[in-house]
């Protein structure tokens, strides 16, 4: 069966709710993520408010009416949030490329591609559909260095690591987008 991936506004992400509830809990329930099913929940509350983010922007894949896989993205503050990881990301980065390059580009929040719908593409799809017109390019995300087959995929896609490690335990990092204009300068790491 063919999978659909569509772009789906703010008000109408919701409406997808259970079965981005679904493919979230079972694709960050493996390492190096080992999420609880209840994050899931968590993670649907926090859609909701998401949604209302300047730029929000999402993307879901179908396969008969079934969601398979979700990407959610929006612009990043121009005054750099300091809760979750924000934080790590502006002490490894600096204060000057954190402005540079990612206040005020968009932002991959999250990508999840169900276990059942693995290796066909969608998560290409998924990331195209949420960071394709993107003006000037300047899109970035985080992931973890453990996350092995999603750094796979970006890293395939065309996207770059930066050089500078972001402290913590989760072990993340730093991706520029394709066309991002600080991708030149992201120094040793950049997945060349």
């Amino acid at each position: 069966m063919t999978s659909e991936v569509r772009t789906v506004q703010a008000g109408e992400v919701i409406r997808y709710a259970d079965g981005i509830r679904e493919v979230y809990a079972s694709a960050f329930a493996a390492p190096p993520w080992n999420a609880d099913p209840a994050e899931a929940d968590v993670y649907v509350e926090r859609l909701a408010r998401d949604a209302l983010r300047p730029g929000f922007t999402a993307a879901v894949a179908t396969t008969g009416g079934t969601v398979t896989g979700f990407a959610t993205a929006w612009i990043t503050p121009e005054v750099f949030p300091a809760e979750r990881s924000y934080g790590q990301v502006a002490e490894a980065l600096g204060p000057e490329r954190t402005r540079a390059w990612l206040c005020g580009a968009l932002e991959v929040n999250e990508l999840a591609v169900a276990a059942e719908a693995h290796g066909g593409g969608l998560g290409t799809a998924l990331l195209g559909a949420v960071t394709g017109t993107v003006p000037g390019g300047r899109c970035w995300l985080l992931t973890s260095v453990r996350a092995e087959a999603a750094l796979r995929l970006y890293e395939r896609t065309g996207w770059r690591r930066v050089g500078a490690p972001v402290p913590g335990k989760a072990a993340l990092v730093v991706l520029l987008g394709p066309r991002h204009p600080g991708r030149d300068e992201a120094g040793e790491g950049s997945g060349r």
